[in-house]
C-alpha cells in the first residue's frame, strides 16, 4: 500500500508539472572588445548637466557627523582643504597622443596586468558601390597610454574585423588574437597571433571563416575553440598555428572545467529547432564524444552547475534539469516546466546560490526574483515586481563587488513608477536605499522629508535618460560604490547626479552634481570623474582622495577636446588614467588620448598609520552580533580618508573574518513554509499544514521532513539556533527519462495493479486537490523554474569562466556584464 500511495503522489507531481506552463524569449549576446567607443557627437538627451565648482558641499559638516553616528565611514575630516600645487605636479604628467589617421572607432585593450601594455585598434569603414572599403591602424602602448607606436606593419595593414575585437588570452599570458578580414574568394579567414604581449605578431590562414570570437581555455591560453560559418567546431591546441574540425553541425559551445567541452549538435540539420538539439561532450579534445543530452532546447554552465532545457514532448513545455557532476548524471529541477511566455535569466550565480529572475505573465515589464539552494534546485522568493524588460531586455541587478553579500536593482511600483531597492544578506531582505543627508528629496517625494535614493542603471541608459554610465564597485575598494541616481519616491527622468557610498551602500552622498564618467584607481584610494556633456568639448578633469567627500579640478588641456571615454587599466589598481576623445580641424577630426599619471600627485607610499580598522555591515559594535552577515563578520584595514598616499599595485584586501553563532536569520523558510513580515520565524502554509514534501534528487525519492528552514547558502555561522532538517530514503527510484528516452525509470519487481484498482476512485478526488494545491504553492510563486544566461560571452571569451565571476566573492573584471533573456541564448 505504501508503494501506490507513493506512485500517486509522484503521479500527483507529474500533474502538476504538467499544468504550470511558462518561457522564454531570444536575447543575443553583444560581442565586443574591453573599450570601444564611437567618434562622433551624441545628441543631447535631458537637460545639460549642471557645472559645478570645486568648493566643497555646504552640507559636508553635517554629512561628517552623520556618517560618524552610524560608523560606516573610517574617519571624516571637517572641510575640504584647499590644495596647493597639484596642478604643476600632474602637468609635468599629462601626456596627449593625437592619432592622425581615418579612423571612425577606436577599441583598446589592456594586455597583461601591471604591463603598463595597451593596444589601441582604430577602423575605417565606408560602402563604395557594391565594396566596402575599410581601413584598420593597430597602435602599442608600453607605459599605459602614455605614448604609442604605430605597428600595423605587424599586422600587414590588414583591416580587422572589430566585431570580434582583441581578444586577450587569460591571467598574464600575453597571447593576442587579432581577426582579419579577408576580401574575394578566400576559402578561409585569417589572424594575427602574438605570444608576447603584442610586441610581434605572426599570420596564420585559416582553412575555415570564423562565425564568432576565438575563445581560450581558461586554464590553457594554447587552446582555442571557434565556430565557423557553416557552424562546424575548430579546435587549436598550439595557439592557432593549427586546426583542426572536431565536429560538424554545431549550435553552441562552450569550455567546462578540467579541459572539458560541451557542445549542442543538431542531427537533423538545423539549430532553429532546438527542442530536438543533443547535448555532448568530449574530455580528449575531440578523439571521442559522449551523449549526455537528448531533446535538448539550450545549455548553460553556471558555478559548479550544468542546466539543460529539455523538451517534454508536451507541446513546447519543456523542463530544468542540473547536473554538478559535469553531465555524469542529472535531476529533474524542482520547478514546474516552462512554455512560450515568460522567460527566465540568470542575474548571478556562484557555486553555492543562484539568482534568477521570473518574469510575470502578459507584457508586465517585470517579474520575481528567487534564490536557490545549495544543490540549484529548490527555490525561494526573494523579491517581487522586479523590473526587467522582455523588449530590451534590460536589468538594473547590479552585484556590489566591493561588500560581500550586496545587491542593487529596480523594482516596478502599481504607479507605474521605478523605485530602487538594495539587499545586504544576499536576497533575504530587500529595503530602499536610504536619503543621502547631503540631498533634499526632489518633486517625486509626497513627503519632502522621507525619500530614498534611486539609482540609475542599465535600464535607464536603454531609455536614454542622461546616464553615461552604470554602477561601479571594484572588489579591492572595499565598500565603495560610485552609481548616478536621484532622491525622491522613485527615479527621476531629470538630469541625475553622482552618489558615492563608502560603506557599501548602507549610507550614501551627494559627491557631484550632473552625470559625469568615473573610474576607481589605485585600490579606491583615488576616484576620477569627467563630466558627461556631449554636445560640449571640456578641458578637466575631477578627483578625489577621500573617496568622493572632496573634489579638485584639473585642466588636463589647453585646446577643447570632444570627449567620449574615460579608460584605466582594469582591476582599479592603476594610477593611469587615460581621457580619450577627438578634436576638429575644418576638414577632418582625428583621435586624441590624454593620459595623466597621478603617481607624482601621491607620492607617499601608505604605512600603518594610514590605515583603521573597519567592520563590515555594522551599526551598533556594543552588539557581539554586530556586523554579523551570512554567519560572519568581516573587519577590513581602510584607508583613512585624511590620508594622501599611494596604496600602490601590491595592495591586498586585508581582512579578518570571525563566525558567529547561528540564528534564525541565518535560515531560508524551506518549501511550503513562509516567513511574517518583521519576524524571525517560519510558519508552516496552513493549506500545507500536516503535508509530506516530496523530492526527486540524486535519482532516488526522498520523503523530506523539515522544521521549516534551511540555511542560507554560503552562510558560515556555527552552533546557536540549529532547527532540524531530517531526510528520509524511500528507496525508490524516480530518474527522469527526458534527457534520454531510453533509460527507462526504474519499476517495482511485482505488479500492484490489484490494488491500484481498489483506490483508484478515493485518490482520484485528492489528485485533483492536490494538483491545485500544488499548483497554487509551486507555480504561484513558492519557487519556479529558471532559466540561465550567459551575462559576460566575451569575458568568457577573454579567459573569464562562467557566470560565477559575477558573484561578490569573485574578482569581477572591468568589463561590461551582458545579461541574457532566454534559454536559448543564455544557455549560451
Amino acid at each position: 500500500m505504501p508503494l501506490v500511495l507513493n506512485c500517486c503522489v509522484l503521479l500527483l507531481v507529474c500533474i502538476c508539472t504538467l499544468s504550470c506552463g511558462l518561457d522564454d524569449r531570444d536575447r543575443g549576446n553583444p560581442v565586443g572588445s574591453s573599450f570601444v567607443k564611437t567618434r562622433r557627437k551624441i545628441l543631447h538627451v535631458l537637460d545639460s548637466a549642471v557645472i559645478e565648482g570645486s568648493a566643497p558641499d555646504p552640507s559636508a559638516s553635517a554629512l561628517h557627523h552623520y556618517n560618524k553616528v552610524n560608523k560606516r565611514s573610517t574617519e571624516l575630516g571637517d572641510t575640504c582643504n584647499d590644495w596647493k600645487g597639484f596642478e604643476d605636479r600632474l602637468t609635468n604628467n599629462t601626456h596627449p597622443f593625437p592619432f592622425f589617421d581615418l579612423s571612425g572607432s577606436v577599441s583598446l585593450a589592456w594586455v597583461g596586468d601591471g604591463t603598463g601594455v595597451v593596444l589601441a585598434l582604430t577602423t575605417f569603414q565606408v560602402p563604395l558601390l557594391l565594396v566596402k572599403f575599410g581601413q584598420s591602424k593597430l597602435y602599442r602602448s608600453e607605459n599605459y597610454g602614455k605614448s604609442f607606436s604605430d605597428v600595423s606593419g605587424l599586422i600587414n595593414n590588414t583591416f580587422i574585423r572589430t566585431e570580434f575585437g582583441i581578444a586577450i588570452g587569460p591571467e598574464n599570458s600575453g597571447k593576442v588574437i587579432l581577426t582579419g578580414d579577408v576580401s574575394g574568394g578566400s576559402a578561409g579567414g585569417r589572424i594575427f597571433r602574438s605570444l608576447d604581449f603584442g610586441n610581434r605578431f605572426s599570420r596564420t590562414d585559416l582553412p575555415f571563416h570564423p562565425l564568432t570570437q576565438i575563445t581560450y581555455n581558461p586554464r590553457n591560453a594554447s587552446q582555442l575553440l571557434v565556430l565557423g560559418v557553416n557552424y562546424d567546431l575548430w579546435l587549436s591546441l598550439d595557439f592557432g598555428e593549427t586546426w583542426k574540425m572536431m565536429h560538424d553541425t554545431v549550435c553552441l559551445v562552450k569550455w567546462g572545467p578540467k579541459n572539458t567541452i560541451f557542445f549542442t549538435t543538431y542531427p537533423n540539420g538545423s539549430c532553429i529547432d532546438r527542442g530536438m538539439l543533443e547535448l555532448r561532450k568530449t574530455s580528449d579534445f575531440g578523439k571521442s564524444f559522449r551523449t549526455i543530452g537528448t531533446k535538448i532546447y539550450s545549455f548553460g554552465l553556471g558555478g559548479k552547475f550544468i542546466f539543460a532545457s529539455v523538451m517534454t514532448g508536451s507541446g513546447t513545455v519543456r523542463v530544468i534539469h542540473v547536473s554538478v557532476d559535469q553531465g555524469e548524471s542529472w535531476n529533474m529541477a524542482q520547478l514546474p516546466p516552462v512554455g512560450h511566455e515568460q522567460f527566465y535569466s540568470i542575474l548571478a550565480a556562484n557555486d553555492d546560490v543562484v539568482f534568477m529572475h521570473v518574469d510575470e505573465p502578459g507584457d508586465t515589464g517585470f517579474g520575481t526574483i528567487f534564490v536557490s539552494d545549495d544543490r540549484g534546485i529548490v527555490y525561494s522568493k526573494s523579491l517581487e515586481r522586479h523590473l526587467y524588460t522582455m523588449t530590451s531586455g534590460d536589468t538594473d541587478f547590479t552585484n556590489v563587488t566591493s561588500l560581500r553579500g550586496v545587491y542593487m536593482t529596480s523594482v516596478l511600483a502599481e504607479d507605474g513608477s521605478v523605485q530602487t531597492v538594495i539587499t545586504f544578506d544576499q536576497g533575504g531582505e530587500w529595503k530602499p536605499i536610504r536619503k543621502p543627508e547631503n540631498s533634499q528629496c526632489d518633486s517625486t517625494a509626497k513627503n519632502k522629508e522621507m525619500c530614498s535614493l534611486h539609482i540609475h542603471a542599465s535600464y535607464s541608459i536603454s531609455q536614454k535618460l542622461n546616464v553615461p554610465m552604470p554602477p561601479l564597485s571594484e572588489p579591492n575598494a572595499v565598500g565603495l560604490i560610485i552609481a548616478h541616481g536621484s532622491v525622491g519616491d522613485a527615479i527621476s527622468v531629470m538630469t541625475p547626479d553622482v552618489y558615492v557610498s563608502d560603506d557599501g551602500g548602507y549610507s550614501w552622498i551627494k559627491a557631484l552634481v550632473g552625470p559625469h564618467h568615473y573610474a576607481i584607481l589605485d585600490s579606491g584610494g583615488l576616484i576620477v570623474a569627467v563630466e558627461h556633456s556631449p554636445s560640449q568639448p571640456i578641458k578637466h578633469i575631477k578627483f578625489s582622495t577621500d573617496e568622493g567627500q572632496c573634489w579638485y579640478r584639473y585642466n588636463f588641456t589647453t585646446d577643447l577636446l570632444y570627449f567620449t571615454g574615460l579608460a584605466s587599466e582594469p582591476g582599479a589598481r592603476s594610477m593611469n588614467v587615460s581621457v580619450w576623445g577627438y578634436r576638429e580641424t575644418l576638414i577632418t577630426q582625428y583621435w586624441v588620448s590624454i593620459t595623466i599619471d597621478f603617481n607624482e600627485l601621491l607620492t607617499r607610499d601608505c604605512d600603518e598609520k594610514d590605515y583603521v580598522q573597519w567592520l563590515a555591515h555594522s551599526n551598533d559594535l556594543s552588539d557581539p552580533n554586530d556586523g554579523c552577515m551570512l554567519g560572519y563578520k568581516e573587519q577590513f584595514l581602510r584607508l583613512r580618508k585624511a590620508s594622501v598616499c599611494w596604496n600602490g599595485r601590491d595592495y591586498i584586501v586585508n581582512k579578518q573574518p570571525s563566525t558567529c553563532p547561528c540564528t534564525l536569520d541565518d535560515f531560508l523558510c524551506d518549501f511550503g513554509y513562509f516567513r511574517p513580515e518583521n519576524r524571525s520565524e517560519c510558519l508552516e502554509q496552513p493549506d500545507l499544514k500536516g503535508h509530506d514534501l516530496e523530492f526527486c534528487l540524486h535519482g532516488t525519492e526522498e520523503l523530506l521532513q523539515t522544521s521549516g528552514y534551511r540555511k542560507i547558502p554560503g552562510d558560515r555561522c556555527e552552533s546557536g539556533t540549529l532547527p532540524e532538517r531530517k531526510v528520509i530514503d524511500l528507496r525508490k527510484k524516480c530518474v527522469s527519462n527526458l534527457l534520454d528516452p531510453a533509460q527507462p525509470a526504474t519499476t517495482p519487481s511485482t505488479s500492484p495493479a490489484p490494488i491500484v484498482a481498489a483506490v483508484i476512485g478515493v485518490l482520484a478526488i485528492t489528485i485533483i486537490a492536490g494538483v491545485l494545491l500544488v499548483k497554487k504553492y509551486v507555480c504561484g510563486g513558492r519557487f519556479l523554474v529558471h532559466r540561465y544566461s550567459v551575462l559576460q560571452q566575451h569575458a568568457e571569451a577573454n579567459g573569464i569562466e562562467g557566470v560565477d565571476e559575477l558573484e561578490t566573492n569573485s574578482a569581477q573584471s572591468s568589463r561590461r556584464d551582458y545579461h541574457d533573456d532566454s534559454d536559448e541564448d543564455l544557455l549560451e
